[in-house]
């Protein structure tokens, strides 16, 4: 059922949702899937045909949440499509991998305190697994090693440390 604004309107699912997060927790929660999306391709240096691939990966894993049964994973989607970023999410990857990943992994950890104090329980878990499919599917976009595209694997050993890292993060452990 929508929620009531104080002037007794309808509100949107979006709104109702926005109402529930302070503006600095909800600024955490709308940049996050494009910091993961950088993370997950930083997590194993590539060529730049794969770290376009592994972009082109997020942020078609970003777009997906369009169609989330979770109101947050929706208004979170919508929120980050509806913005004029500077900085979009992109092809990239860091320039200190070790610290920028850190940086995303202490984020997460804010964001999964986040997450237990504001949303619902069912909103909380579907965004966590929206973020982590996110990073499966960035890590999982190029084969690293082989030879001329022979071989190698779906994910590297670092790419595995890496989503192992960050679903630890995303529930606080």
């Amino acid at each position: 059922m929508p929620s009531k604004s104080a002037s007794g309107n309808l509100l949107s699912a979006r709104e109702s949702v926005l109402l529930a997060f302070e503006p600095h927790e909800w600024e955490l929660l709308v940049r996050l899937p494009a910091r993961i999306m950088i993370a997950a391709t930083s997590a194993e240096p590539d060529s730049d045909r794969r770290t376009v691939a592994e972009g082109l990966a997020g942020i078609n894993a970003i777009a997906a949440g369009a169609s989330s049964h979770s109101d947050l994973v929706r208004a979170t989607v919508a929120s980050i499509y509806a913005e004029a970023d500077p900085d979009p999410p992109t092809a990239e990857q860091f320039r200190d991998r070790a610290a920028g990943i850190t940086e995303v992994l202490v984020s997460c950890r804010a964001a999964a305190l986040v997450l237990d104090s504001r949303a619902t329980r069912d909103d909380a878990a579907t965004y966590r697994t929206w973020v982590e499919s996110i990073a499966e599917k960035v890590c999982g976009a190029a084969k690293s090693g082989g030879v001329l595209g022979v071989g190698g694997v779906t994910h590297s050993a670092a790419e595995q440390k890496f989503l192992a890292d960050l679903a630890d993060a995303l529930r606080n452990k």
